[in-house]
């Protein structure tokens, strides 16, 4: 049974070899809720996230759980059992099975000399169902396409049975349809298991579709938050990244629908040939 938990990031400031990418920091997860982190290359969006799963030591600010414990403060174990992510990238063992991958996710539920784990049989299976990698579990995972090892991934992030969910661009790699399927099972995660998730998109419509709530970034601070509707404005996103995009509404759902406006998104029709 998934454990609910919120996390927090407050006044955060985050550097690399001295020079500051996150200054003020913040983003609050809560239980039952999607947070989108949106905004250009280099906003600071990824590390902001990986701040929270404690892979990025904040120069300033905290990371809290719940009732204000740092996150700094628990055992690597006691916080895998809370938070896990889905990074950008992982390197891909060879020789292993699928099964044995996702079976990665149940290590802060195993001792040393990887004692029992009483809960991990169904954890695994339940991981591989929801992700739609049951049929390839024998299979080797170095083996598989991009797609196919990037839901083997998710599923070990699954497995891991946590209160949080953090994904960066978990949809790299995926077809139209797997991004969708991928997608709706993180809105699933949220609604069915009240389970907090933060995920970095740059997707801006994926965004205003399965976020209750999106963080934009600009060089490095959070320039607006709020519900989709609010954040994902012409204004704003024409503002943080540096070209217009027009926002319109689904007038069947009313969800958000952005169109980043170039040089030539509007081209000319073309002109018949005169008959000769």
């Amino acid at each position: 049974m998934i454990e609910t938990v919120s996390l927090r990031g407050a006044d955060l400031r985050l550097s690399y070899h001295g020079t500051t990418v996150v200054e003020g920091g913040r983003i609050v997860l809560r239980p039952g809720r999607v947070t989108a982190l949106v905004g250009p290359n280099g906003s600071g969006k990824s590390t902001l996230l990986r701040a929270l799963a404690r892979l990025h030591r904040p120069d300033a600010g905290t990371v809290t759980l719940d009732d204000g414990a740092s996150a700094l403060d628990l055992s690597p174990r006691d916080f895998a059992r809370r938070v896990t992510l889905l990074a950008q990238s992982r390197p891909t063992p060879s020789g292993v099975r699928v099964r044995d991958v996702v079976g990665y996710g149940r290590h802060p539920y195993r001792g040393r000399w990887k004692a029992a784990d009483p809960g991990g049989a169904a954890a695994i299976a339940r991981a591989m169902e929801l992700t739609g990698v049951s049929t390839m579990a024998e299979r080797p995972v170095d083996e598989l396409s991009g797609g196919e090892l990037q839901r083997v991934w998710l599923a070990t992030c699954l497995a891991q049975d946590t209160g949080v969910l953090l994904l960066d661009e978990p949809t790299t790699f995926l077809d139209l349809r797997y991004q969708v399927e991928l997608l709706e099972l993180v809105r699933d995660l949220a609604d069915l298991h009240d389970v907090a998730v933060g995920v970095v998109l740059h997707d801006l419509d994926q965004a205003a579709e399965i976020a209750d709530q999106v963080v934009l970034l600009q060089a490095g601070r959070v320039c607006a938050e709020g519900a989709p509707a609010e954040v994902l404005t012409e204004e704003l996103l024409t503002s943080a990244y540096g070209i217009r995009i027009e926002v319109t509404h689904d007038p069947v759902s009313g969800a958000v629908r952005t169109r980043p406006v170039g040089r030539h998104t509007e081209r000319l029709p073309v002109r018949a040939s005169a008959p000769r």
